[in-house]
C-alpha cells in the first residue's frame, strides 16, 4: 500500500482524494500496489467523507515514513512554499498545482528535490488537465524550443467568445462567468491577465533554460478591451484572444509577456473557445505542436496531480530530471519584439499613413483601425506618438 497526503481541501484538493478513489484499479494496475490517501491538511475540520484524514498539524506528515508524496493544493506561497520545502526535505516527493509557486519559487524547489534525490512534478500548475509540460520536456527534447504561446486562461477566453458570440460588453460577459463559476468573485488574477502571466513564466523557464522572473514579465489582461475592437477584428476576419507568450529571439535572447492579440481566423488556435486552454509549443524540429484541452477545473487538474504522483513513484532512476538555471540574463523587453500591431485611433486614415506610411485598413466611421507593417513595439509606440490612440494590440501571424 502507497500512502500520500494532500495539502489542502479545496477544489484540487478534493480533485485529487477522487480520482485516487474512483480510479484505484486503474492506479493500482499501473504502480502494482494499492495508492491511498492517508492525511489530508486542514485548517479547518469539517465533516464530509475525509473527515477521518485530516489534520491541523503538518508535522504529522513531515514526520510520517509511511508518506511517500505530498500533494500541494493550498496556492499561493508562503504555507505552500514551507510545506514543500519541509516535505522534500524530509526525502517526500512533492507534487503541485501551484502556477505561482513554481513560476517564483520552483528553480530553488526543484534543486532540493535533486539534493534529496526525489521528485518535485507540476504538470497540473499549467495546463490543468492539458498534457504539456512532459510532452515539452520530454517528447519534444530533441528540438530546440524557439517558442511557446498560448490561450492560458479559461476565465478569460469565456468571456472574449460571449462578446463575440453575443455582443456583451466585457462586464457583462464577466458577470456570466461568475454566475457560472467560471470567474471568482475577485477575478484580477484572470482578467489582468497575471494567472497567464505565471503559467507562461513556467513555460519559458521549461523551453529555454532559464529563470524568467513573473516580476519583470509585462502581464495585460482584458479589462479595458472594448467591444468594439472585438467587433472590428471579428469583420476583418480575425479574433481578440488573451495570450502569453515565450519566445526565444534572434542572437540568444528570450522574451516573454502576456497581452491580447489578433489572430488570423483561419489559425486553430483562433477557434479554441469557452473556457478551453490551448498551447503550441514551437520546436525547430516538430514546426508547432498544438494542445488543447479543459484547463481547469476539479477533475482534470486533479487527473493530472494524480499522474504526476504515480510518475514519482515510478521514476527511473536514470531518468532526466526537469529543471532550469536560476540565472535571468538574456531577457530581453517584450517592446523589442517586431510584430504587426492593431490600432484603432480618433482621426482618419491620413493621420495613420502619416505616422505608419503604409497601413492596411480594418475600419473608417470617424475613427480609424488598421493594422501597421511589422516593427517593434518600442517603435510602434514612437511612430503613435501625436495620434489620439483608442486601442493597440499585436498580432500574431499564422
Amino acid at each position: 500500500m502507497i500512502k500520500i497526503a494532500i495539502l489542502g481541501l479545496g477544489t484540487v484538493g478534493t480533485g485529487v482524494a477522487k480520482v485516487v478513489t474512483e480510479n484505484a484499479r486503474q492506479i493500482e494496475r499501473k504502480l502494482g500496489e494499492p495508492l491511498q490517501v492517508k492525511t489530508v491538511l486542514v485548517r479547518t475540520f469539517r465533516d464530509g467523507p475525509y473527515r477521518q484524514l485530516m489534520t491541523d498539524d503538518f508535522k504529522k506528515i513531515e514526520d510520517d515514513e509511511e508518506i511517500r508524496v505530498v500533494v500541494e493544493t493550498i496556492g499561493g506561497v508562503d504555507a505552500a512554499y514551507e510545506y514543500t520545502r519541509r516535505a522534500l526535505s524530509a526525502g517526500k516527493h512533492v507534487v503541485t498545482a501551484n502556477k505561482q509557486l513554481v513560476a517564483e519559487k520552483g528553480c530553488e524547489l526543484l534543486a532540493l528535490a535533486k539534493k534529496k534525490n526525489v521528485s518535485y512534478l507540476f504538470e497540473a500548475s499549467v495546463g490543468g488537465g492539458i498534457p504539456v509540460i512532459h510532452p515539452l520536456t520530454q517528447c519534444m527534447a530533441a528540438n530546440r524550443i524557439d517558442e511557446v504561446y498560448g490561450i492560458l486562461n479559461g476565465t478569460t477566453n469565456y468571456i472574449l467568445t460571449r462578446m463575440v458570440r453575443t455582443g456583451a460588453f466585457f462586464s457583462d460577459a464577466l458577470r456570466e462567468a461568475q454566475a457560472k463559476g467560471y470567474a471568482e468573485a475577485d477575478p484580477t488574477a484572470d482578467v489582468e491577465g497575471i494567472d497567464a502571466g505565471r503559467k507562461i513564466c513556467i513555460l519559458g523557464d521549461l523551453a529555454f533554460g532559464r529563470q524568467i522572473d513573473p516580476e519583470g514579465v509585462p502581464m495585460e489582461g482584458i479589462s479595458r478591451l472594448s467591444l468594439r475592437d472585438v467587433k472590428v477584428a471579428q469583420r476583418a476576419g480575425f479574433r481578440v484572444k488573451l495570450l502569453g507568450r515565450a519566445v526565444r529571439l534572434p542572437g540568444g535572447g528570450r522574451t516573454a509577456y502576456v497581452a491580447p492579440h489578433l489572430i488570423p481566423e483561419s489559425s486553430p488556435i483562433a477557434n479554441v473557445e469557452d473556457v478551453f486552454n490551448a498551447v503550441v509549443v514551437r520546436g525547430n524540429a516538430t514546426g508547432e505542436v498544438m494542445f488543447y484541452g479543459r484547463g481547469a477545473g476539479e477533475l482534470p487538474t486533479a487527473s493530472a496531480c494524480v499522474a504526476d504522483v504515480m510518475e514519482c513513484l515510478q521514476a527511473s532512476p536514470r531518468r532526466e530530471e526537469i529543471g532550469w538555471s536560476p540565472e535571468t540574463d538574456g531577457f530581453v523587453d517584450p517592446l523589442e519584439l517586431k510584430t504587426r500591431h492593431y490600432f484603432r485611433i480618433e482621426g482618419s486614415l491620413s493621420e495613420a499613413a502619416m505616422a505608419f506610411g503604409q497601413v492596411e485598413v480594418l475600419s473608417e466611421d470617424g475613427e480609424t483601425a488598421f493594422l501597421t507593417e511589422a516593427l517593434s513595439g518600442r517603435d510602434a509606440a514612437r511612430q503613435a506618438r501625436g495620434l489620439h490612440v483608442l486601442a493597440c494590440m499585436r498580432v500574431l501571424e499564422d
